[in-house]
């Protein structure tokens, strides 16, 4: 019997971190389209990423691929150790393997940087060879200068420039002798990276000889406390936490020199040390949101700027020589606007491009035309050519086929749109010039395949050493209810009609960007282990989910209530259809699943009759200003009455509670920064002073990700014994 044989879901599921360890991924092409740089561990059960080069020797070959920079040898078999800096970029990213877990490349593609273990590597991609420079650290975020002749990384709150030969390290921007610990210099601050999906806070020019820096101050923000009450001895760990209604960090943005003196902290006045130092000049207090940077040869600096309440935004162009700016196009919209990686941008002809919901669709915006329309609901712009646009889009409102969870690739210009992917999956796409990396995931296949292509045609395949799932999960995508709501349903395998009616599990996440309805296999091999388990699972993408249209987003405007109530249309509309057994239902869930679960059982229990409630936000003022605040319109302060509406607990306990009260198992982990267990504990003790009967599991030790194998593992096996008690499975 192999091991493969041996193991259990839960144990494979919980070893190989959802079957991702293994996979290759963050690819990069090098711009002569020689080389395709990317991270993978050697395993499915590895989790130490090391980086690789897949060189292309020409356009007949299936090219070669090798170590460029291996953990183990770099380290000498040493434990990784992780600053606390380091361990939180990783939770915001939701990053749970070890490694080489990210890297930046010159303009040439030549000269990697990435930080291991709080030191700083590079690596000569054509030459193979790999130097530790010499440098303070801890390290973070480390980039080479377009140029190649420099590193920039940040280290203690400043941001640092050390020669790419190991030459002079000095500081252009640091703190001043008069600025304290709540100032960071070339770092996301919390909301940027957890809500904005912007992970870095400094960006180099095109010259390889200025860098934009992110100055961040928190003073104002208010200060939580972390503990760990497993261990006593520990001091409790202070996080400076934005939640709704409260203040935000101080973000300014300064363009610096290279200049130094050698060994220097930081600052040493307002001119920098020893180099000119520039603040970008806007209205900070309209639009304190720094959202978005770029800067190429294209044009000026680009940046994208929002207000508080998010339903405005500029996007600006900075004079670099005096750090004023001017506005390039202004975007309002009465729900929210929504933010894209990597835009705005500069096309290589200098015309603005952007992802716009005009007319009822999102769209490609290349200057002031739009080159999309309602057939397709653009998600992403993955590569700006000469001529083209490449991007991911589902399909449109007014598509031909709904295309149920898929994604695709497409060009994009004036003459029209082409899709590059083949075959209902989602794919996904990074271009350099000619040669294309395209990542393809199916319905009916583990696992994602990577090809290169170039000018379209197979050129060779990235290898994946991720392993194959112990089961196989048989998904039926449809759509559900007068909404057509977008669901995959799976009965248990080798499930016959004799069987009769199933309890039923919703599996939802849910909310707003957590598509959970997509033609991928892997996406439900858990749900696949729960049908086995003897439930009929749904996954449901009600209003509020990505992928459809704007006015689906957008429809939870101050209604994130409407989650529930598609969950509910689509179990109804679906046991019309399916063996399911309406007497007995449950829903589980993490996070935002997780306060749909817990909404369930308290809100309808003459439908739900169990919940597994994950890290769930239980008081909503007590989640963060980012996130809150675009959804309801405001602050509690503004609209206390659609926070108390939403939320499961209140001042004065349970909110609108219906009986009869129902099982209830929450979860939830006690180091967790972005949902903290404070949500979990208010809950609890108001379910126990209304005298409801309910289950809670600490997780010690444990963030908003749960990585740790034993703990991942028995996570599931805790639920499933729970379910069945509650729905009175034998």
């Amino acid at each position: 019997m192999t091991l493969r044989q041996q193991l259990s879901f839960p144990r494979q599921h919980a070893r190989t971190q959802r079957f991702t360890l293994g996979a290759p991924r963050a690819f990069t092409v090098s711009p002569d389209g020689a080389r395709v740089t990317f991270l993978r561990s050697a395993s499915g059960t590895d989790r130490v990423n090391s980086l690789w080069v897949l060189d292309l020797e020409g356009s007949t070959t299936e090219g070669r691929e090798r170590i460029a920079a291996d953990p183990a040898v770099l380290l000498g078999g040493a434990t990784e150790r992780l600053s606390p800096e380091e361990r939180a970029r990783r939770e915001r990213s939701r990053e749970g393997s070890g490694g080489i877990v990210g890297y930046a490349v010159d303009g040439a593609g030549q000269l990697a940087a990435f930080a291991l273990s709080g030191r700083l590597f590079t690596a000569e991609l054509l030459a193979g060879t790999t130097r530790e420079l010499p440098v303070r650290g801890p390290v973070i975020d480390p980039r080479p200068s377009p140029d190649g002749r420099h590193v920039a990384y940040v280290a203690g709150g400043a941001l640092r420039v050390i020669g790419a030969d190991g030459g002079r390290d000095r500081a252009p921007a640091g703190r001043s002798a008069d600025e304290g610990e709540d100032i960071t210099y070339g770092l996301a601050e919390f909301i940027a990276a957890e809500e904005m999906s912007r992970t870095r806070g400094y960006w180099w020019s095109p010259e390889s000889d200025r860098l934009l820096v992110a100055r961040v101050d928190t003073a104002r923000v208010r200060r939580w406390w972390i503990s760990d009450p497993a261990h006593p001895d520990r001091e409790p760990v202070k996080v400076a936490y934005p939640a709704a209604g409260t203040p935000n960090a101080d973000v300014r943005l300064y363009l610096v020199g290279l200049e130094g003196p050698e060994g220097a902290e930081g600052a040493d006045g307002p001119e920098g040390p020893g180099g000119a130092r520039t603040e970008v000049v806007w209205d900070r207090a309209r639009y304190p949101y720094l959202a978005r940077v770029h800067w190429s040869a294209a044009g000026a600096p680009l940046l994208l700027v929002q207000s508080r309440d998010q339903r405005g935004q500029l996007y600006l162009a900075v004079d670099t020589a005096t750090g004023a700016t001017r506005t390039v196009h202004r975007d309002e919209d009465p729900a929210w606007l929504e933010l894209f990686a990597e835009l705005p941008a500069w096309a290589p002809d200098g015309r603005l491009v952007r992802i716009a919901d005009e007319g009822g669709a999102r769209v490609l915006m290349v200057g002031d035309r739009p080159l999309t329309g309602p057939q397709l609901h653009v998600r992403a712009v993955l590569d700006i050519g000469e001529h083209d646009v490449l991007v991911s889009a589902s399909a449109g409102e007014e598509a031909a086929d709904p295309e149920i969870g898929e994604i695709h690739v497409y060009r994009v210009n004036e003459l029209g749109i082409e899709r590059l992917s083949e075959g209902a999956g989602v794919h996904s796409a990074v271009r350099t010039g000619e040669v294309t990396v395209l990542v393809s995931a199916g319905p009916d296949t583990s696992g994602a395949s990577v090809q290169v292509l170039r000018d379209g045609k197979r050129l060779a395949a990235v290898a994946s050493y991720a392993d194959p799932p112990v089961l196989t999960a048989r998904p039926v995508l449809t759509e559900a209810g007068e909404h057509r709501i977008p669901c995959a349903v799976l009965l248990p395998t080798g499930y016959q009609e004799s069987d009769g009616p199933l309890p039923v599990l919703l599996d939802p996440y849910g909310g707003p960007h957590g598509q959970r309805v997509v033609a991928a296999q892997n996406a439900y091999l858990t749900s696949q282990w729960f049908a086995d388990q003897g439930f009929a699972v749904i996954v449901a993408d009600g209003r509020g989910t990505p992928g459809r249209s704007p006015a689906w987003e957008k429809a939870v405007k101050q209604n994130l209530l409407l989650s529930l109530d598609d969950q509910i249309e689509a179990l109804h509309a679906l046991a019309e259809r399916f063996p399911l057994d309406l007497g007995r239902v449950a829903m589980r869930g993490w996070s935002f699943g997780g306060y749909l679960a817990g909404l369930a059982v308290l809100r309808r229990p003459d439908v739900f009759h169990a919940a597994v409630s994950g890290a769930p936000v239980t008081d909503l003022r007590l989640y963060d200003t980012h996130y809150q605040e675009r959804y309801f319109g405001g602050g509690p302060q503004e609209v206390p009455e659609v926070y108390a509406r939403h939320s499961l607990v209140t001042d004065d306990g349970l909110s609108a509670p219906e009986s009869p009260a129902r099982p209830l198992m929450i979860i939830h982990g006690l180091a967790d920064d972005n949902v903290v267990v404070a949500h979990t504990l208010r809950f609890s003790a108001a379910l126990l002073a209304a005298g409801r009967p309910h289950e809670v599991l600490p997780l010690t030790g444990v963030t908003h990700m749960t990585p740790q194998e034993e703990v991942a593992e028995n996570l599931l096996l805790l639920q499933v014994d729970f379910l069945k008690r509650s729905l009175s499975m034998g």
